[in-house]
């Protein structure tokens, strides 16, 4: 686990939530944004939270948007504008609380062996441009895309050697993005069994 990086990604709009979800309070934290940040601990050499700016109550180094409009992309392109050492960092969306740490594991098993730009997970619905691990060797094209005003994640995985991981738990990759999935999602360890996983602090 020696040098890896991780960055949660809470700096998005909500807008189908209706309020800030990265504020939003989650398992027995004041905000869904420490959860993840709190469960993560231990198992990465650093982690910061990625947003337009400080607006957490809890003390974590914050990776501000470099770019004056809000995408994943903005994101990706300011974290490694800002962690000009770093070569490598795991990206999780503050609003999947179920990935497991099982998981990321096995995502870093697979890029030991792998030379591509990004290593991403997948489920049988879909890929999980959010869940990844992301190589420096994307910032240029990041860079051009946003010169461009493109915004669209998948139209820049498309450009990019990718290897995908697949897993057949696609539901611990569900976003919470309206108010009823996180309702469901705040009912605790039945909660977590009910998505296969163990309750993870």
């Amino acid at each position: 686990m020696k040098n890896r990086v991780a960055v949660i990604i809470a700096g998005g709009k909500s807008s189908r939530m209706k309020e800030d979800k990265a504020l939003l309070p989650f398992g027995g934290f004041s905000t869904l944004s420490e959860y993840q940040y709190r469960r993560l601990l231990g198992y990465f050499d650093k982690i910061y939270l990625s947003a337009k700016d400080n607006k957490f109550d809890f003390s974590v180094e914050i990776i501000e948007d470099r770019y004056n409009l809000s995408s994943p992309l903005v994101a990706i392109a300011s974290i490694f504008e800002t962690l000009e050492e770093v070569n490598e960092v795991f990206l999780l969306s503050v609003d999947t609380p179920f990935v497991s740490l099982d998981t990321i594991d096995r995502l870093y098993q697979e890029a030991k062996s792998s030379t591509t730009d990004v290593i991403l997970a997948k489920s049988k619905r879909t890929v999980e441009p959010l869940c990844a691990i992301y190589r420096r060797a994307v910032l240029p094209l990041a860079q051009e895309f946003l010169a461009e005003d493109k915004h669209r994640l998948q139209s820049f995985l498309d450009e990019l050697n990718s290897t995908l991981v697949m897993f057949e738990n696609e539901k611990e990759f569900t976003n919470l993005n309206h108010p009823q999935e996180y309702e469901k999602a705040c009912l605790g360890k039945d909660s977590f069994r009910e998505y296969g996983l163990r309750d993870s602090l």
